[in-house]
């Protein structure tokens, strides 16, 4: 897709204003600028600032969502703690072109099992800053991602902020996707 190429959308689509994590209503005929693309959604430029788009709204800005039908689960070679890191490597901060794990934001994944026969995956996570509003986003889109897996009945995505995130959390492919090494 080639992005910073202003599109107006083609209908009234949902959203969620970047950073506040607000919904809102952008109108059909807004003009906007797709900046990344990336975890099944699209972040766009708008008059009014930055905002989150789902792929399910793809046809607003002329583009083809997914027309693949989702399986009801994902099956899982190997380790199913493996899997669940993989899932958490196509969740995307919509402001950074840089997947959770590479961030550094993801601090622990466990599998549990509350019950006899049931997996419940627990997540701790952290953002990039504290004040973020898309952090219930984010974590829900990991939590969406991780319950796709087969052989996980449960998920939780808890938000921490012990110990406080910084750079020097980036992994290395994270570092060289921003340029920082």
């Amino acid at each position: 897709m080639n992005t910073h190429q202003e599109i107006i959308l083609k209908r009234d689509t949902d959203a969620i204003q970047i950073p506040s994590g607000n919904p809102l209503q952008l109108p059909a005929g807004t003009k906007v600028m797709v900046t990344q693309s990336l975890g099944g959604t699209y972040t766009v430029a708008t008059p009014g600032g930055l905002a989150r788009i789902d792929e399910k709204d793809a046809d607003a800005l002329g583009l083809e969502a997914s027309t693949a039908p989702a399986p009801s689960k994902t099956a899982v070679e190997g380790s199913l703690e493996e899997a669940v890191w993989n899932q958490l490597k196509t969740v995307f901060d919509p402001e950074i072109p840089v997947n959770v794990v590479d961030l550094g934001l993801i601090y622990e994944c466990q599998l549990q099992h509350p019950e006899e026969g049931v997996t419940k995956a627990h997540v701790k996570m952290t953002l990039t800053a504290p004040g973020c509003g898309m952090g219930p986003t984010i974590a829900a889109d990991a939590r969406g991602k991780i319950l796709t897996l087969e052989g996980i009945d449960e998920a939780e995505v808890e938000l921490v902020w012990d110990p406080a995130w910084n750079q020097s959390m980036i992994s290395e492919a994270g570092r060289m996707k921003l340029g920082l090494v």
